[in-house]
């Protein structure tokens, strides 16, 4: 596939769609968050940078920081599993945190910046992405690979922040990152694709810790070396609880652009599911409590863990569900931004309460 072809996609509906997005969109344009995650944001301290650098915070999804805590927080997930699997000190955790901190700055730079470029002629012809950078000739592809490409490096440099034999646990995300923007005209799933990508986080948190999250073939101990295959059952757990919370908020995000999407061929399970949708994310949300109940009961959690994280997740994720309207875009962006957070912290917060709780004052 070269330049903007898009062999898969409805070429008439696309030129008929991308007409269309350029005119004006009054309602979409006085949705001030909805134009933020349309890549057209350029309000608060954003605005107070030169303008030739706008474009590109807007690229990254700098504004607001939902994007980066994507990516963020199952780094953090996994770095607080490994703690406690440990009993590491709090210096120990602080370090990681700031290392794949600043690792996921450039990483989500890295990640948004190629889904962009890949994805510029179908945003051109959906309402809401129609602004985004590349799409409104803000930046060129040029530019936009560029900038891509020096994000990625800088997030690679984080690996020699960690452990010895940590960076081969990247690749397996580094492949699923690039190919995710194609995921959209292969699969209804792309959100699980999307969640792989996002969870992965997890494993490169407890790498960060000095804990090996799995072991087998190039993975392991020695990198000289194929390990034996081994699995540590509790991260194993909370990465896949991940996948289904990511399928869950991107799955609503999804339905924001059902219509444009239905028309030009972009793929998701929004497009597969449509009215059924909701059947579905009951009982992803019931297998996502359940594996964060396996991960307690494998760690020995307390209950503050199990009332934060599994009780938190559950009442935020299902009020989401239950009260989301997938018809209407506003709704469904309203319960994505506050169930992604939401459910996110209560996660994060859940272990981290644990950690504090049983870590005995020699591991501060």
């Amino acid at each position: 596939m070269g330049g903007n072809d898009i062999p898969t996609y409805n070429k008439p509906a696309l030129n008929k769609l991308t007409a269309e997005a350029l005119a004006p969109h009054t309602a979409f344009e006085d949705a001030a968050l909805a134009q933020q995650y349309g890549g057209h944001h350029s309000g608060g301290w954003v605005g107070r940078l030169p303008v030739s650098w706008v474009p590109y915070i807007q690229l990254a999804r700098l504004s607001p920081p939902a994007a980066l805590f994507l990516i963020y927080f199952p780094h953090f997930f996994g770095i607080v599993l490994a703690a406690l699997i440990q009993r590491s000190s709090a210096s120990e955790v602080l370090r990681a945190g700031l290392v794949m901190f600043g690792g996921s700055f450039f990483f989500s730079n890295a990640a948004h910046g190629w889904n962009d470029l890949v994805d510029a002629p179908i945003d051109q012809a959906i309402a809401r992405t129609s602004k985004r950078p590349i799409p409104r000739g803000a930046i060129t592809p040029r530019a936009a690979f560029i900038f891509t490409i020096s994000q990625g490096i800088s997030a690679a440099l984080f690996l020699l922040l960690m452990p010895s034999g940590s960076a081969i646990y990247a690749v397996p995300n580094i492949i699923g990152t690039i190919y995710y923007p194609w995921a959209k005209r292969h699969t209804n799933f792309a959100q699980l694709v999307l969640g792989w990508c996002l969870a992965w986080g997890i494993i490169m948190g407890s790498c960060s810790m000095g804990l090996k999250p799995f072991t087998g073939g190039p993975f392991g101990y020695d990198s000289n070396t194929y390990a034996a295959v081994w699995v540590q059952p509790s991260i194993a757990c909370v990465f896949f609880a991940s996948i289904l919370w990511t399928i869950i908020y991107d799955t609503i995000y999804a339905h924001q652009d059902l219509k444009d999407d239905l028309k030009v061929g972009v793929k998701s399970i929004a497009v597969l599911f449509r009215d059924q949708t909701k059947v579905l994310l009951w009982l992803v949300l019931g297998c996502m409590i359940a594996l964060l109940f396996m991960a307690g009961l494998l760690e020995q959690m307390g209950w503050q863990y199990y009332f934060i994280a599994a009780g938190g997740s559950a009442i935020s994720l299902g009020a989401m569900i239950s009260n989301v309207e997938l018809k209407d875009s506003a709704s469904c962006w309203w319960w994505f931004r506050y169930g992604f957070w939401l459910a996110g912290s209560a996660i994060a917060g859940g272990l981290f309460s644990e950690y504090l709780l049983l870590a005995p004052l020699s591991y501060i």
